[in-house]
């Protein structure tokens, strides 16, 4: 692993979050997941078509472009990268 990184820790937080994952899920309306998927989706489709229109955006650009934070800019953007759609 890199320097600095601390491989207990992040298995921590990613048994975190999935266990924050499945809590959600359990108390969310299965109504409400489709239209966060639906939108999701509509972010991802936006962002392709801004990718090829524009080239390659930094994530602080994406953030302003559709109105995400940062945080969200870049996990949008790593995903789409992930999946090899950008």
């Amino acid at each position: 692993m890199g320097e600095g990184v601390d491989p207990t820790q992040m298995c921590q937080t990613l048994v975190d979050k999935v266990a924050q994952s499945k809590q959600l899920m359990a108390i969310t309306d299965p109504d409400l997941l489709v239209l966060f998927e639906d939108w999701f989706e509509e972010l991802e489709d936006e962002v392709t078509s801004l990718n090829e229109k524009h080239g390659p955006l930094e994530a602080s650009e994406l953030a302003k472009r559709i109105g995400l934070s940062l945080r969200g800019a870049r996990f949008l953007l790593s995903k789409l990268e992930r999946a090899k759609k950008l």
